[in-house]
């Protein structure tokens, strides 16, 4: 089985399109709007067809048209979709995608700068009018910001970018921590159902605002249940778990039971499963709140969800804290994805570690391995790293 991609472009991640070089014809936050393009024909505005994408005006100069944008939870990109739904005629000839990984919040004028470094993901290549365009991407490094560039000019109707969640570890620490919130780095890795909407949705930031914001199967007929297996942040216990019917009224689920396990290095198929939550009544439309007793919160890596038969869930979330060797997982996960130059900029904002040692940290990389990174902090081969500076590289990375 393997997780599935999630749309790290998505306004509900909390993505955004911080500029473009121009917008007359489109605003450029459609490109990230959740629902299908729309078009209604012969509909005007004072500036021509109402489209719904990010459209430019004819350029009559040399250049091109870009936009930039935030992604909503920082990641690896496994593909990019251009979708030029319902753009015909005013469609791009080319487009091309690059991305860069920033430290913090910068504006779109540190973004354009001469020290930002910008590492293709798409190159210059052909687009189809009214099509969903999709390109494979190949680097596996964590990215924050992407800039989409159109040749010479034209509409997109949406942008996604499609991988796994690398959350930031610093921002994690100390904090209550929902571990299977997809912006955390939760994820699914399979479902029974997923007929009128995505499991993804039960684990996306807020709270539902409708029906279609939450996971609904198809009624079922015939014997069984429905269910949904999670991969957690990082190995960890649940202490406390939220199972959400808000906005199912006619057709929450009559029970719900959460198990859960360690599946370790050989996945959750050879894993022992043990119970969280047992099988517990739903009432409809309540946000219900359920204590999970210490003594079966066993650490836990993977977290299935059964409901019983069918029906929908707006949100699950499961509180609690990492394991030290979940920590140093999502630690390791996190640096060894960073660009060469984020990394530099983290271990010198974080650690005050510059010149030479960091050089090599960033360098050396991928750890894969705690004990690695422990023995290339003690054993002298970093010039001029101090204990102190060493044990704050170790719980940057490893927590």
């Amino acid at each position: 089985m393997t997780d599935s991609q999630v749309n790290l472009a998505s306004r509900r991640l909390g993505a955004g399109v911080i500029a473009t070089s121009d917008e007359f014809f489109g605003e450029k936050e459609n490109l990230l709007r959740a629902e299908p393009p729309g078009f209604t024909a012969r509909t005007f505005g004072h500036k021509g067809q109402v489209v719904d994408g990010w459209e430019t005006r004819r350029r009559r100069q040399p250049g091109h048209d870009w936009a930039l944008i935030r992604l909503g939870s920082p990641g690896v990109i496994r593909a990019v979709v251009v979708d030029t739904a319902h753009f015909t005629g005013n469609f791009p000839a080319q487009c091309s995608v690059e991305a860069c990984a920033a430290e913090g919040y910068p504006s779109p004028a540190e973004l354009l700068g001469d020290d930002v470094t910008w590492a293709p993901l798409v190159p210059r290549s052909d687009l189809a009018g009214d099509s969903e365009n999709r390109f494979a991407v190949s680097d596996a490094r964590r990215f924050t910001h992407l800039r989409l560039t159109i040749y010479p000019d034209g509409g997109v109707a949406r942008l996604r970018a499609e991988g796994e969640v690398v959350p930031d570890p610093r921002r994690l620490d100390g904090l209550p921590l929902d571990l299977v919130a997809l912006e955390n780095g939760g994820t699914v890795v399979a479902a029974s159902d997923r007929f009128y909407s995505p499991p993804e949705n039960m684990i996306a930031p807020g709270r539902a605002a409708v029906m279609g914001d939450g996971w609904e199967t198809r009624r079922r007929r015939g014997p069984g249940h429905d269910w949904v297996l999670f991969r957690l942040a990082g190995a960890g216990h649940v202490s406390q778990a939220v199972v959400d019917t808000s906005c199912f009224l006619g057709n929450a689920p009559a029970t719900a039971t959460v198990r859960a396990c360690d599946g370790g290095p050989d996945g959750p198929d050879e894993a022992e499963w043990f119970e969280l939550l047992p099988p517990t009544r739903l009432q409809p439309d309540t946000r219900h709140q359920f204590r999970i007793d210490p003594a079966a919160s066993h650490c836990a890596t993977h977290v299935r969800l059964e409901i019983h038969p069918d029906g929908g869930l707006a949100r699950l979330r499961l509180f609690g804290e990492l394991t030290g060797g979940g920590r140093a997982r999502l630690g390791l996960a996190w640096f060894d994805r960073l660009p060469e130059d984020h990394a530099l900029a983290v271990l010198a904002a974080e650690c005050g570690l510059a010149g030479p040692a960091a050089a090599h940290l960033a360098g050396a990389r991928p750890y894969q391995q705690p004990d690695r990174l422990g023995a290339l902090l003690s054993d002298g081969q970093l010039p001029g790293l101090d204990p102190g500076t060493a044990r704050r590289v170790h719980a940057l990375i490893l927590g």
